[in-house]
């Protein structure tokens, strides 16, 4: 019996534009299980008493990554989906070392979602999660600290987005944003 190559997407992008909604449709419509960053750091500042918040994510984050390897957040979630041995996306890859740690596995592929950013931020100030209580410039701020680095255990949406196989625009419907994902499948054998 042949077994098939575990599939991962990789899903990157700006703040708000959309990774989720590209994640819930997959999960609901193609079956894939979901792996996400944003709930392995809460994890890991929970276990610690912290309180979850974009700057404790994110110096969460630079801290496991300085400490173990740039990709070591994303090879926890990956041998987590090989155990499953199902299609997975997993959410928010925010390093370059994340990226080029899951080509190397195989069967990878990277997807970013960016939009315009008035229409990023009112996304967020909807789904008001812990992290996203923030005003448009504290929002504009934050993202600005992810977009570059040159450490490569901190943040570079830049570079990722730039890596990506495809970007999505979501600047429109939920339809539009549904038939991007559809034709980007075709290019995977599930």
């Amino acid at each position: 019996m042949q077994v098939k190559p575990l599939i991962v997407i990789g899903i990157t992008g700006t703040l708000g534009a959309g990774k989720g909604t590209i994640v819930d449709y997959l999960i609901r419509k193609k079956g894939f299980l979901h792996y996400s960053v944003r709930a392995f750091l809460i994890e890991v500042i929970e276990a610690k008493g912290e309180q979850v918040n974009r700057d404790t994510m994110t110096k969460t984050a630079n801290e496991l990554r300085a400490e173990h390897s740039p990709s070591y957040i994303t090879d926890q979630l990956y041998l987590r989906a090989v155990e499953s041995g199902e299609a997975c996306v997993i959410e928010s890859i925010r390093t370059p070392g994340e990226i080029q740690s899951l080509k190397n596995k195989g069967n990878f592929y990277l997807w970013a979602v960016d939009a315009d950013p008035r229409l990023r931020y009112e996304r967020i100030q909807k789904r008001q999660s812990e992290t996203d209580a923030v005003s448009y410039d504290t929002f504009r701020s934050n993202e600005s600290r992810e977009m570059h680095s040159d450490d490569p255990n901190k943040q570079n949406l830049q570079s990722c987005i730039a890596q990506a196989d495809i970007v999505f625009e979501n600047n429109g419907n939920l339809e539009i944003l549904y038939n991007q994902v559809e034709n980007a499948l075709k290019n995977i054998q599930k």
